[in-house]
């Protein structure tokens, strides 16, 4: 810890706040700020400020979503002393699909991994044992604390993860929904799906200003038809048009996801269950075509 004791934690993201406000928890002396504020669903063209660039001089510990998600501030962190603690080590992380933008093009701009994997349950009892373990080396006075918290983090998750498996199950059992597969226009539902068996059919990415092509609105729309979907997803702080086209053209319903990268600044880590059960009833009510889930 540095003057007057304090210990400053830079999050990049909102989910890394998030857990590392959990970890941190009534312990003396952290103070945990998150970097990348607003409404922001992604950060493929985010652009440090002058103001991140001070956060980032005052750090003492940052905390990174990693997996390529922090392309962004290479320069400025290769220029900070502060420690780094890379949340996405030992997680389990999807192959990268690179984006095609408009004119056919493909880019990696994200590398080889996909980076949002924190819409996996699962993945965030690993991101809490990087959390801790980056704390306690930085600040091992306060190790055993650390280490008590992320034990109950890692509790929760296990808890929620069942009970999000047991709302669709149920939806699927008793209200006889059937989710026969999901149309994302954000390119980080993979996990999410993955994590709830949710079948995903076509992840659009679709950047502000570049909407889809009558090409690829023609492709969608015949998936809506071949697998008679009541309802295809947006991104809450995305773009919507080309999902609002596809519902005119085929009468299905469009209904948002949110990615949990934004939310109250005095977030707890139930904001964080809220997405996912916002989420999870989002599609199962999609399906069903009316709220079976409240």
């Amino acid at each position: 810890p540095t003057e007057g004791g304090t210990l400053r934690v830079l999050c990049t993201t909102y989910p890394v706040y998030l857990f590392t406000t959990a970890v941190t928890e009534g312990v003396d002396g952290v103070q945990v700020d998150l970097l990348v504020q607003g409404q922001i669903s992604c950060l493929h063209d985010y652009t440090l400020t002058v103001g991140d660039m001070k956060k980032l001089e005052g750090a003492d510990v940052v905390a990174l979503n990693g997996a390529g998600m922090e392309e962004f501030m290479e320069d400025a962190l290769a220029s900070s002393s502060a420690p780094v603690i890379d949340c996405s080590e030992g997680v389990d992380l999807l192959e990268g699909e690179g984006h095609v933008h408009q004119d056919g093009e493909e880019d990696d701009d994200h590398g080889h991994f996909d980076p949002h994997y924190w819409m996996d349950p699962e993945n965030m009892e690993q991101m809490v044992y990087n959390i801790r373990d980056g704390l306690s080396q930085a600040d091992p006075e306060h190790a055993g604390e650390y280490e008590e918290n992320a034990a109950e983090q890692a509790g929760l998750l296990h808890t929620w993860d069942d009970a999000l498996q047991d709302m669709i199950q149920e939806a699927e059992e008793n209200a006889g929904v059937e989710i026969s597969g999901l149309i994302t226009f954000h390119d980080g539902f993979r996990y999410f799906a993955e994590a709830f068996d949710l079948p995903l059919l076509a992840s659009i990415e679709e950047e502000e200003g570049s909407e889809a092509s009558a090409k690829e609105i023609n492709e969608i729309a015949g998936l809506v038809k071949e697998y008679s979907l009541p309802v295809i997803f947006t991104e809450v702080n995305g773009s919507d048009a080309t999902a609002q086209a596809i519902a005119r053209e085929t009468g299905c319903a469009v209904a948002q996801l949110s990615m949990c990268m934004d939310g109250p600044e005095e977030g707890t880590l139930s904001d964080y269950y809220t997405v996912l059960a916002d989420n999870v009833t989002a599609v199962v009510n999609g399906f069903a075509g009316e709220e079976v889930i409240r």
